[in-house]
């Protein structure tokens, strides 16, 4: 058999095991009050478990390993974290452990104490054949309560991940809440294809700078399409042109320098999602809304937040253009309802998680959260995987949390720390 150190901690973790007249290999009983609590740092394998050895009740950490000889291997005989160790737990036992002061380690050897039954489920969800996740033959069994509330915890366990950059930006920032959202923003602004020149954009032109001129939607465009490298060389279209002679001047006065124009990507890409088109719906939101994230902590419908996007208006100019000096049949350049839902989805819902998580403030969370249950789930390759598996996936909440599922789970095989993998485990 292929015992791995993962599937010990898990057959400890849930006491899996003959537990019958219980001994260690010395010869002295054992009783387990508790396994302790699983440790996935640096030290001991399970920290402060309650043991009886003998006579003697014991309060302290329990190390793993496929056999007794690993101890010495691992280097645990030269580390003193390790010297609080009160049982040694191993597949084999195969040579005796001791600590420096000369203590033998008691040692439970599991090897026949283990049913070939729970290796054998073991070995076919982690080993066996599969196209998409090492369950997918068995995730239709397991109950609608435990799946909802394990995508709850790992739903969480995504966005506190991806807050991580939010609060590394926000310290760069000096703790500017609103200039640290307008960075995001803009990022998510570019989608996948032009996320990295929004986002040179945002951090060469600040938000302050933009609320100089919040009154002047020419200007903030000027500075948007300026910056973006769009206003270089000779323009025929009267609005460019004028766009232009903000710029050159707003450019001086605020000592700007432009990203670099190739930056920005036009191939394969409908008209619609241009960066032109998306620039111009930047200003028109910027224009429209000054100090973003305040009004967003502010507002509680979600159909008012998904207003602030996709009622953006823009420059008429862009009715009959996708490029300057570009004339093309009119048609609308509103942002729209799949895109305002991205915005929602990957800027509004992850600020109000973070800053209701640095603020202590409850309300802000479950915000974020029922933003996530109201907003459409997200169609992709993955989703659509799971669809075909039998799942029903509704909402946002729920394809997130299936994305950090396949992602951080299923695709690094840590079915025993997931709760489908252990209800499967118990199932079959």
């Amino acid at each position: 058999m292929l015992i791995t150190e993962d599937f010990l901690h898990y057959v400890w973790k849930f006491r899996l095991f003959d537990r019958a007249e219980l001994k260690t290999v010395e010869g002295d009983e054992i009783e387990v009050f508790s396994a302790g609590l699983h440790n996935k740092h640096a030290g001991p394998d399970f920290q402060n478990a309650r043991l009886r050895i003998g006579e003697t009740t014991w309060a302290g950490n329990v190390e793993l390993h496929i056999s007794s000889a690993d101890w010495q291997r691992h280097g645990h005989n030269t580390d003193k974290a390790y010297d609080s160790v009160i049982l040694h737990v191993v597949y084999r036992d195969d040579a005796p452990v001791t600590l420096p002061n000369g203590r033998r380690i008691p040692t439970l050897e599991l090897h026949n104490r283990i049913a070939p039954e729970l290796y054998n489920r073991y070995h076919k969800l982690l080993f066996g054949e599969r196209q998409f996740i090492p369950c997918e033959a068995n995730m239709a069994g397991v109950d609608s309560l435990s799946m909802s509330t394990w995508l709850s915890r790992i739903l969480i366990e995504r966005l506190e991940k991806r807050s991580e950059a939010v609060l590394t930006a926000l310290a760069t920032n000096r703790g500017d809440w609103e200039e640290t959202f307008y960075q995001f923003l803009a990022a998510n602004f570019g989608f996948k294809t032009n996320a990295l020149p929004f986002e040179l954009l945002a951090r060469s032109l600040p938000q302050i700078t933009l609320a100089k001129h919040k009154n002047n939607p020419l200007q903030i465009e000027a500075l948007i399409f300026g910056q973006a490298g769009f206003l270089d060389g000779d323009m025929a279209d009267d609005y460019p042109r004028k766009l232009k002679t903000e710029y050159q001047y707003l450019k001086h006065k605020h000592g700007l320098k432009p990203i670099d124009n190739h930056l920005w990507k036009f191939m394969r890409m409908r008209p619609q999602n241009f960066p032109t088109i998306r620039l111009a719906q930047f200003a028109g939101l910027i224009v429209q809304s000054n100090h973003l994230l305040s009004k967003i902590l502010e507002i509680r419908e979600v159909d008012i937040l998904r207003s602030l996007f996709d009622s953006i208006s823009i420059n008429p100019y862009w009715e009959n253009h996708y490029r300057f000096d570009a004339e093309s049949k009119p048609s609308p350049k509103n942002l729209g309802k799949a895109s305002a839902d991205v915005l929602l989805l990957n800027t509004v819902a992850l600020f109000l998680f973070t800053y209701g998580k640095q603020h202590r403030q409850q309300y802000h969370i479950n915000r974020a959260l029922k933003l996530l249950e109201s907003l459409p789930a997200e169609k992709n390759n993955i989703t659509a995987d799971f669809v075909n598996l039998g799942l029903k996936i509704k909402t946002a909440f729920e394809s997130q949390a299936l994305l950090e599922l396949k992602n951080n789970y299923c695709d690094h095989k840590k079915c025993l720390d997931c709760t489908v993998g252990n209800k499967i485990l118990k199932l079959s």
